[in-house]
């Protein structure tokens, strides 16, 4: 049964079962989107609890045992841990539930791996009809199914110490497709932020600054920002802070913003009043992820930008620091563990060596012998007087 509302109740329940016993309650969630998030999580609560219980019964260990006690251990502290979720009951399904960890080989690895890469993105247009787009990537395949069975696989020959059969995951990882490096020239950047406006716009510019991710943006609270220090900080991937000293630029803009908000940094004017999304015209309120994406979707055509999307902000951002530094600040700015990751950026130092060496380069053109000390001492067949 799926997330259902009481006569008289305002709120979801939620009613399921797992492994023959039955679970119900509230959801405290008006929205049914939110309350099915929340059965989602109450889903993988129980099956780790009846994961702890079945550890000190069984000798071996299913799948579903060994993927809710990853899920009680690791996957729950996850920052997107409702992609985890998702992606432990897509492997739950394909594998089967009861298949024992000790059966796994790399045969089943391998057809699972070429299970999901046959599958299509799926989205949902706006009435609501899902439709099937192109084929996922081979980055997604690797984030989404072979990455998070390594895990589990790990965690339960490491840790748990299960017995499991040996598996050479490494042989399993898809090439992935090099990141492109797309930058904005100053004038892609001005139409596109001439297409923004309410908030917006000031994120967006904030971005082409400092090289931010979207999710950095829109945690920044006041409280990571120094105006005194002039720097601000970030949470970036797997909660790593990092502290970004403020430019002129990037000073102006934020002290701007410091009254709208008493938490957020980053807000819109509401353009109406609607009652449902309890907003109020005029009034601000903080961006959210898919205002964001939903602003620079319109605002990137009607720019007349062709193949850009938010995350190249960072790109260019990187580029444009790059070639006025080096490979080290730029690392320190985006906040990557390993200078290799920072390499992909390199091609702006080429552009700039050749243009260096472009301007020592001699000229092409022979120069005149006119007026210089030389050609007073030479006749007109060249040779000396």
């Amino acid at each position: 049964m799926s997330v259902y509302k009481k006569n008289g109740r305002d709120t979801y329940s939620y009613d399921f079962e797992i492994r023959g016993r039955r679970f119900s309650g509230n959801t405290g969630a008006t929205s049914k989107r939110e309350a099915k998030r929340f059965e989602d999580a109450q889903k993988e609560i129980e099956r780790a609890k009846l994961a702890e219980e079945a550890k000190f019964f069984a000798p071996t260990m299913t799948f579903e045992i060994a993927s809710s006690r990853y899920w009680l251990e690791v996957g729950q502290h996850h920052k997107n841990a409702d992609t985890t979720i998702a992606n432990l009951e897509w492997l739950r399904n394909a594998i089967g539930r009861n298949t024992e960890m000790e059966s796994l080989t790399d045969s089943i690895v391998a057809s699972l791996v070429a299970k999901r890469r046959g599958e299509r993105v799926r989205r949902h247009g706006k009435n609501g009809k899902l439709h099937l787009g192109k084929l996922i990537e081979p980055a997604t395949v690797n984030r989404t199914c072979t990455q998070p069975l390594r895990e589990i696989y790990l965690r339960a020959r490491d840790v748990w110490k299960i017995k499991v059969a040996d598996i050479d995951f490494g042989r399993h990882m898809l090439d992935e497709r090099q990141e492109r490096v797309r930058e904005a020239t100053p004038d892609e950047e001005d139409a596109i932020l001439g297409e923004l406006s309410r908030g917006y716009d000031k994120a967006v510019r904030f971005a082409f600054l400092t090289g931010c991710r979207r999710m950095e943006i829109l945690g920044l609270e006041w409280s990571m920002v120094d105006f005194f220090s002039r720097n601000f900080k970030v949470m970036g991937k797997g909660g790593k802070e990092r502290v970004i000293p403020m430019s002129e630029e990037i000073f102006r803009l934020l002290w701007e913003e410091k009254d709208h908000h008493t938490i957020k940094v980053f807000t819109f004017e509401a353009r109406r009043t609607r009652k449902k999304e309890k907003l109020e015209r005029g009034k601000r309120y903080p961006l959210t992820e898919s205002g964001l994406k939903s602003a620079m979707r319109r605002a990137v055509p009607k720019a007349g930008v062709e193949n850009f999307r938010f995350h190249d902000t960072r790109h260019t951002a990187a580029t444009r620091v790059l070639r006025k530094s080096n490979l080290r600040v730029a690392q320190l700015l985006l906040g990557h563990s390993d200078v290799k990751t920072t390499t992909k950026y390199a091609h702006a130092l080429n552009d700039d060596i050749r243009a260096a060496l472009d301007a020592a380069s001699r000229p092409t053109t022979t120069p005149t012998n006119e007026g210089s000390e030389e050609s007073k001492h030479m006749n007109n067949k060249g040779e000396k007087r």
